[in-house]
C-alpha cells in the first residue's frame, strides 16, 4: 500500500464523487487517514472517530475503509452506527459493509435496525438491508418489536413499505399476553394480524371482564 499520509486531530474532506453513478456529495472525516492510489486498488482507510456522510446517510465507526471504483464499497469496523435521515432508518452493528451502487448494507454481530417511520425495532446476528426495494433480511436470534407485539425466530423478512413480516425457524409471536407458534408465520404490522402455517399452536390469555 502506498500511503498518501495524513494525520491530524481531525481530517475533513469534501468531494463530489461520481455524479453519473451516485449523484451525491460525499464527505468523510477522521483523526487519521491513509491509503493507496494504485490503479485498480484504490483504498482509503479512516481511523479514530471515523465518519462517512452523504446527502442523507451518516455512518460512524472506529475504522472505515473505502474501496472500489469511485469509493463504491464502505466497510465499517467497531461501534458502528448509521442513520438514513430521508428514510428514518437508524442502525448499529459491530461491522457494516455497504455497497453504494446497489445500496445494500450488511450488518454483522449483535446488530439492530430501527424503522422510526413504522415504529419497528429489529435485532439479529446478521441483518441485510436493501434500500432499493425496502426489504430487510434478518438471521440468527431474530427479535422484532412493535408496540405490544414481540416476534422471535431464526430467520425473518421485513417488507418495510408493505409493513409485512415473514418468520421461519421456530417462530413465535407474543401479542398482548397471547402466544402463537407455527412452522411459518406472517404478520401484518399495520393491523397486527397473524397468519400461521404448519404445526400451529398457541395459548390465549383469558381477558378479565370489567364487572
Amino acid at each position: 500500500m502506498t500511503p498518501f499520509g495524513v494525520r491530524t486531530c481531525a481530517v475533513i474532506l469534501c468531494v463530489l464523487i461520481g455524479a453519473s453513478l451516485f449523484a451525491e456529495t460525499f464527505r468523510f472525516q477522521a483523526q487519521k487517514m491513509s491509503g493507496s492510489r494504485a490503479s485498480g486498488k484504490e483504498q482509503t482507510v479512516l481511523e479514530g472517530a471515523a465518519q462517512v456522510l452523504s446527502d442523507t446517510l451518516t455512518l460512524k465507526a472506529d475504522r472505515i475503509e473505502l474501496s472500489g471504483d469511485e469509493n463504491r464499497f464502505v466497510d465499517c469496523f467497531g461501534s458502528v452506527t448509521g442513520f438514513d435521515e430521508k428514510k428514518g432508518i437508524f442502525f448499529r452493528a459491530l461491522r457494516l459493509r455497504y455497497d453504494r451502487k446497489v445500496k445494500i448494507a450488511r450488518l454483522e454481530g449483535d446488530s439492530a435496525l430501527e424503522d422510526k417511520k413504522n415504529g419497528v425495532i429489529a435485532k439479529a446476528r446478521f441483518i441485510e438491508y436493501n434500500d432499493t426495494n425496502g426489504t430487510t433480511v434478518l438471521q440468527i436470534g431474530v427479535r422484532l418489536f412493535k408496540d405490544e407485539l414481540i416476534c422471535r425466530s431464526e430467520w425473518a423478512l421485513y417488507r418495510r413499505d408493505e409493513k409485512k413480516l415473514e418468520l421461519a425457524g421456530t417462530p413465535v409471536v407474543f401479542k398482548k399476553g397471547d402466544e402463537f407458534r407455527a412452522d411459518r408465520m406472517r404478520v401484518d404490522l399495520d393491523t397486527d394480524d397473524i397468519f400461521m402455517e404448519g404445526s400451529v399452536s398457541g395459548s390465549i390469555k383469558e381477558k378479565k371482564s370489567d364487572q
